[in-house]
């Protein structure tokens, strides 16, 4: 996946830090729509800098799909697949220790969620790549 980036500083070791805005499914139109309340939030990555870009500069910046696709299960799908298990196998409660249980079983995800973020962290699993300045 690919997507303009500015460069904010320089990093040894032929690496720079990024700030790549945050892409949402609506497109952020907000003069015809201003629903969300959202403003342009930017994340700041490290990305491998073999063109040299200097700070300031607009990029282009590539992450690795697949990885990327691996996270986005992990987040969005592990928790629904914990809920529903945890409300479909604890049939013969009642209804409320039923959605306690679900919720709890969601809620639990997070513990590897966390872990997987700090071991993608410290690995640099999710890295960016500069590919040519614009």
């Amino acid at each position: 996946m690919t997507q303009i980036a500015t460069v904010e500083e320089l990093l040894p070791g032929g690496k720079a830090v990024v700030s790549v805005p945050r892409k949402s499914a609506c497109g952020h139109d907000c003069e015809e729509c201003a629903g969300c309340g959202m403003t342009g939030a930017a994340v700041r990555a490290t990305a491998f800098n073999p063109v040299e870009a200097q700070p300031g500069q607009k990029v282009v910046v590539e992450s690795s799909t697949k990885k990327l696709l691996g996270v986005v299960a992990l987040v969005y799908m592990l928790p629904v697949i914990f809920f529903l298990a945890g409300y479909f196998l604890s049939e013969g409660l009642g209804e409320t220790v039923r959605y306690v249980i679900a919720i709890a079983a969601a809620a639990l995800t997070l513990l590897p969620i966390m872990w997987y973020d700090r071991r993608a962290r410290r690995s640099g699993a999710l890295t960016y790549t500069i590919l040519r300045t614009l």
